[in-house]
């Protein structure tokens, strides 16, 4: 016997929801994660690697380069990522749905 064929997924159920926010989740983290590293990473570079740290590029020492001035962008890039990410998965769930209920 053939199981009953279920409704078409509504962009309001709460499965619908449940699954968006638990592929989000996943996005934040993995964004979250890439901010830790580079936040916690430069610390540790200054720890492990002194004298790299110290040489001075284009005025600045390399560490006060990245802080200063590459960190920001870094985490625009991030939060850019994250948008666009974001953004993609809310379609490719509607895209879901609406080929569902078309198919139906």
């Amino acid at each position: 016997m053939k199981p009953a064929p279920s409704s078409p997924p509504d962009i309001h159920s709460e499965a619908f929801l449940h699954s968006l926010m638990a592929r989000q989740l996943k996005l934040s983290i993995a964004c979250a994660g890439t901010f830790l590293v580079a936040l916690l990473g430069l610390p540790l570079l200054n720890y492990l690697f002194p004298e790299t740290m110290a040489t001075r590029i284009g005025g600045f020492t390399l560490t006060w380069l990245i802080l200063g001035v590459l960190f920001f962008p870094f985490v625009w890039v991030i939060a850019w990522m994250f948008i666009r990410r974001s953004i993609a998965l809310e379609e490719a769930e509607v895209a879901e749905v609406a080929g569902e209920k078309v198919g139906k």
